[in-house]
């Protein structure tokens, strides 16, 4: 059978669902929990998936006396019997975020070495637990986000300079709840699944140091008055009552891509799970392998369908930007640079389902993308250098929208090559 058009697109979305469905906390958390506790099970958690891991872990624990309290986005709750769910904003923190810091770190105090705390993390929690160190307001951490968002910053380096302004990230939750025991379940979504960066790492010993938080805010250019009240976070080899378990990854969400490309009849390759870089460029990059890929069959052979994860980032200069996300401008950097190339279809989303603050998880890309949207009057390389990408595919009914799907093990890429 060949490709053409509407298969493509079918394929392609159904290799993103299945990403996306081996990151779902009711397949996997139940398999990672740890024995159940003699004493008290406190529940704690951040991220856009927290709340799906505590309905989760309630199915799972049916039988032990559940209390607690997790954070997640707005609009990501789901329903829970026995352990409360509160929403925050994301990118941005809000009085949410800091209340829920603040009761979470009250939850954890006075417990004894036959307790267990369970925290359920997951990408987002950097916001959605905004908890100021002394000295400092829920405005100042606002303001520090946005420079961070907006300067082109990994989301490493921005949790470093995030972990030394905050009253609870960087392995403070854990210090507090000592000597009950602290068993961390996180859901990864950056790059190398470093638990001291998922979420800022609030029961996580943190090797980074407040000098470095001050270099790197400097090197982009940012105000470094708000770390004149920083302080230094647990270091590695404290905690020893903490252990960490990650139930979900980026890399086990691109083998499921895999597996469902080859039940579609593609010979799949992955790129890698931590790709970083400007997305714009990144499309570049992308849409030279996907060429040699048909017209060589170098790195392999087609039909074939190169995958990738990470986090790439979007930089804003001094003008005003456009609406999209990082996913939208990979795969519009990737159109303009394929210039309608024949037999190359790619998708591009957040698993989360929302791509940076938008209603879309990502787009599709077809090798007529172009050609659709200069018959919509808009001027693809006008709207990539506006960082103006969410237009182009809205305007051509090929953005990706999911909701959102309650996990989040970052972007997921994948380039068809018939």
């Amino acid at each position: 059978m060949g490709w053409e058009d509407g298969r493509a697109r079918t394929v392609l979305r159904a290799i993103f669902d299945a990403a996306v469905a081996a990151a779902d906390p009711r397949h996997v958390l139940a398999g990672y929990l740890p024995e159940k506790p003699a004493g008290r099970c406190i529940v704690v958690g951040a991220g856009k998936a927290s709340a799906l891991m505590a309905a989760a872990l309630e199915e799972a624990w049916p039988d032990i006396e559940l209390g607690g309290l997790v954070v997640t986005r707005y609009g990501h709750a789901t329903p829970t019997r026995r352990i409360e769910i509160m929403e925050a904003s994301h990118p941005v923190p809000d009085a949410n975020s800091e209340t829920a810091a603040r009761r979470m770190l009250a939850l954890v105090q006075g417990l004894g070495p036959g307790d267990l705390v369970l925290a359920l993390i997951s990408g987002g929690g950097s916001a959605l637990l905004a908890l100021p160190a002394a000295g400092l307001t829920l405005a100042d951490k606002q303001a520090v986000n946005r420079g961070l968002l907006a300067s082109g910053a990994t989301i490493t380096e921005m949790n470093a300079v995030r972990k030394h302004l905050s009253g609870i990230k960087g392995g403070r939750l854990a210090a507090a709840a000592a000597p009950a025991r602290v068993v961390t379940l996180a859901i990864s979504d950056v790059p190398g699944d470093d638990p001291a960066v998922i979420a800022s790492g609030p029961t996580v010993p943190d090797p980074t140091t407040l000098a470095e938080a001050r270099e790197l805010m400097a090197r982009y250019r940012l105000d470094t008055t708000p770390l004149a009240h920083g302080t230094e976070t647990p270091k590695p080899g404290s905690l020893d009552h903490a252990e960490f378990r990650l139930i979900a990854t980026p890399t086990m969400a691109l083998q499921a891509a895999a597996e469902a490309a080859r039940a579609h009849g593609l010979a799949p390759l992955i790129l890698g799970d931590a790709l970083e870089g400007e997305s714009r460029e990144m499309g570049t990059v992308m849409a030279g392998i996907a060429r040699s890929t048909r017209a060589h069959g170098h790195p392999l052979a087609p039909p074939a369908l190169l995958l990738s994860g990470g986090e790439t980032t979007v930089t804003i200069g001094s003008g005003s930007a456009g609406r999209g996300g990082r996913n939208t401008e990979f795969l519009l950097g990737l159109a303009v640079a394929l210039q309608g190339a024949p037999g190359i279809w790619a998708v591009a989303g957040d698993t989360d389902g929302i791509d940076g603050t938008e209603d879309a998880a990502g787009a599709l890309v077809t090798p007529d993308t172009l050609a659709r949207a200069r018959e919509a009057g808009i001027d693809p390389r006008g709207l990539l250098d506006a960082h103006d990408s969410y237009r182009l595919f809205a305007a051509i009914g090929d953005l990706v929208r999911t909701g959102p799907t309650l996990t989040n093990v970052n972007d997921v890429r994948a380039i068809l090559v018939s």
